[in-house]
């Protein structure tokens, strides 16, 4: 794998938030500055980090932090979702589907989280190479 976008989870993310974008689009004009961009924010920051995290792989450290990071905005777009349930500008089959979604990206990013090694690059060393340095 080279790429984020290869990701299962950025994958998943990614059509998560645009589903959010949406249905977004038909909440009241006066929570365009609240709760409309504020679930928009973190659920595209989920993609943002994993695509950070993913790009310093090989410093494990960072790479725990930033899909950390993903996590902690899969749980902010968590919240925003029940926000969006009280107030009724989403039924509670949509509020079950968005919540099924962030349970399960929040259970691949847990994954990454405590399998950093399993995401590592790949370095390759030629033997024929270093012998040859060594000479």
């Amino acid at each position: 794998m080279t790429n984020f976008k290869d990701l299962t989870v950025f994958k998943k993310a990614f059509s998560l938030a645009m589903e959010i974008y949406r249905f977004t689009k038909s909440f009241p004009k006066d929570e365009l500055y609240s709760l409309t961009s504020q679930i928009r924010k973190s659920s595209r920051s989920v993609c943002s980090n994993i695509a950070e995290g993913y790009r310093k792989r090989q410093y494990p450290a960072h790479f725990v932090s930033k899909i950390s990071d993903a996590d902690m905005e899969n749980s902010e777009t968590q919240v925003w979702i029940d926000f969006a349930f009280s107030c009724n500008y989403i039924d509670k089959n949509i509020k079950q589907s968005l919540e099924d979604k962030t349970l399960e990206i929040g259970r691949l990013l847990n994954h990454m989280i405590e399998n950093p090694e399993k995401y590592q690059k790949k370095v390759i060393h030629h033997l024929s190479e270093s012998k040859g340095k060594n000479r």
